[in-house]
Order: C-alpha cells, then structure tokens, then sequence
C-alpha cells in the first residue's frame, strides 16, 4: 500500500529547513493574523544547545589541515574515550548507524538470524536485511518494557541481537539486570544501543568487565550536541577490534568531527548542564501534558493521542509551528503516538500549547 503523504506537513517541514527554522506562518496555515512565528523543532531528538566551545574550537582548528587525510584508527578520540571511561576497547564510525553496519558486516552473513526488541529504531532491521539476514522480531510487553524470556527464546540462536535502552521511540528503560540475564542465555552477540544513556539512571560500562559477547553503542549526536558531525563509537570486546577495521570503510569519520568530539569530551560541564535540563524540562512536560506520555529515560518522550493517529496530530501541530515525529513507521508500534524531543523551554511550551488547543 502506498505510504499517504500530508502535504501541508511536508511543506512546513521543507519550509522549516530552508529557514532555518522559521516560517511564515501565513503560508502554512498557523496563527492567522499574525507575522512570523518560530518553529519549535522537537522531531529528531536533537539538543537545542550548542556545542561546547572546546568542541567547536578544536574542531575549527582541525579545518585548517583538512587538507590530509585522517587518521584511520582514530587513536586519538579513542584515548580520551579510554580516559573518560576507562580501559575499554572502542571503534568508531559515522554516527552509529555506521557502527551498527560494520558490526553486521562482520559478523552476519547470508541467512542468519539477527534478533530485533521492537518496537524500535527501524535502522536496525534495515541494515540486517542489507547483509540478507533472516530478520526475527521480538515483541515488546504491553507496556513496553521487554519480556525477558520471551527475548532469550527467539534470540538464543541468533548472531546479532539488538536491544535499545532507553529505547527509541519509547523512551523505555532496561535494567542491567535485565540485560544481563539476556546475555548470560544468548550464545550471539548483544548489541545495547545506548544513544540515550547519559539521560538515564542507569549505567552498563561494567557488564563489558564480565561478557565478551556485549557492545555497546553510544553517540555524540545527543546529550554532547554534535548531531551535525556524525560521530558514533562503541565499547566492544578485544576480539572484535581487529576484525572490524578490516571490514570498516576507510577514512569514514573526518577529522573535524574527530576533533571536535575530543574538545566535547574534555568539557563534561557541558553534558552535565545539558542532561540536568533534560530531565527537568521532561518532568514538566510530563507532568503538564494532557494526553498519557509514556515513561522516558531520554531526551524525548513519546505521547498517546488517540483516538488521533500520529500522522494526523503531527499535521495538526505543524499548523501550529510544532514539529514533532509521528511513530507511525516504527515497527510494531500502534498508530496513534507521536514523538517529542525535550527542546527549549519555549519549544516545549508551544507545543503543550498546541496539542492543547488540537
């Protein structure tokens, strides 16, 4: 079945990025009788936030030799990573998306199971299928959380299994000891996409102490405001290193971004006042939504707005200069709920104003 489009949706979002994020309103429909408004960009789970000015000035210092290419081991991002977190074995890649395609490239061939926790990210699955294998999705509980036994059943056989915590587009939180006990059952290999984490309570560094069949993948896209350099890494066991730079691409991650991550992770101030005023702002939202907001331990929440779907609410608040992701696409996952990223306090207030009004 084609996919139904809703043009005034496109064109506000098409309208959004060629502004900058500023519209007319009277061009697309919201606030009649007024001039400009500002659009409230809560769709791709960025940080409003700039990033750091180390970030940014270590970056613009790199700009000046881009005339050479970068160093393929990234050596030196990986010794601040090991000076940040301690004495790990990272990769690197363009964003995690392309940590998660050279992972599989590794170690599924033609085939094989891959195991999935859904709903989820759909990038998963759709790198999966690039290296034709044989997909297995796991459903998630009613209220999100995963059935533990249910997920050891299906993915013990499994090469590759993905699990997502917090998980997009939910928001919902894993114990370690959940994760644990998955891998201690599975014989595969656990790939725990931790984009979130520093928006959460949890922290699962100290399972790689004990499982070598665990990675972990994490981001600067996030809470360290880089989502424009794509710049992915992931904690992996010692075995997997030598393997995956034969199979990854060479010169992917510049050494802009490189830089530029480095000048991020030597000002944890930054994060730390970003990750604050995450969770603050995501308990106000929360608590002064009118529609049921699932549990989050990230930089968004995702909301119920039946008996509206997604898609439809999504072209409502675009009316009104709100940009937020309607859940429609993710596997698995009903039609009715949309996804807010936590923005600035006025980009949150303009959307409860919105789907207030709706």
């Amino acid at each position: 079945m084609a996919e139904k489009r809703n043009p005034g949706y496109d064109s506000l979002v098409r309208e959004c990025y060629r502004s900058g994020g500023y519209v007319f309103a009277r061009k697309t429909g919201g606030i009649p009788g007024e001039g400009a408004c500002r659009v409230a960009r809560l769709a791709s789970n960025e940080n409003p936030r700039p990033p750091s000015p180390l970030a940014v000035e270590m970056g613009c210092n790199a700009l000046r030799e881009a005339n050479r290419y970068p160093d393929e081991r990234m050596d030196d991002l990986k010794s601040v990573l090991r000076e940040c977190h301690g004495p790990y074995h990272f990769v690197t890649g363009v964003g995690m998306d392309g940590v998660i395609e050279t992972v599989l490239r590794v170690l599924v061939g033609p085939g094989e199971k891959v195991a999935i926790s859904v709903p989820t990210f759909s990038y998963y699955g759709l790198a999966a299928v690039a290296q034709e294998a044989s997909v297995i999705s796991i459903q998630r509980k009613t209220d999100f959380t995963v059935d533990v036994p249910a997920f050891v059943k299906k993915a013990k056989k499994a090469k590759v299994s993905f699990l997502c915590t917090p998980n997009n587009p939910t928001g919902t939180v894993t114990s370690p000891v959940d994760v644990e006990s998955i891998l201690s059952e599975i014989s595969g290999v656990l790939f725990l996409d931790n984009a979130y984490v520093e928006f959460c309570e949890y922290d699962y560094r100290k399972l790689m102490d004990t499982y070598d069949n665990l990675i972990l993948g994490r981001t600067f896209s996030k809470a360290y405001s880089l989502a424009g350099l794509r710049v992915g890494y992931a904690f992996v066991p010692e075995w997997l290193v030598p393997a995956y730079m034969r199979a990854a691409t060479p010169f992917t991650l510049n050494s802009v971004s490189a830089s530029a991550a480095i000048g991020a992770l030597r000002d944890p101030g930054h994060v730390k006042e970003a990750v604050q005023r995450v969770k603050r702002l995501r308990d106000i939202l929360v608590r002064e939504c009118r529609y049921p907001v699932m549990p989050s331990g990230a930089n968004f929440v995702m909301v119920d707005v039946s008996p509206m779907t997604g898609r439809e609410m999504a072209g409502r608040l675009a009316d009104a200069g709100v940009l937020v992701r309607s859940c429609e696409s993710f596997p698995s996952l009903g039609e009715h709920y949309i996804r807010v990223s936590i923005g600035e306090e006025w980009e949150n207030t303009q959307f409860l104003n919105a789907i207030h009004a709706v």
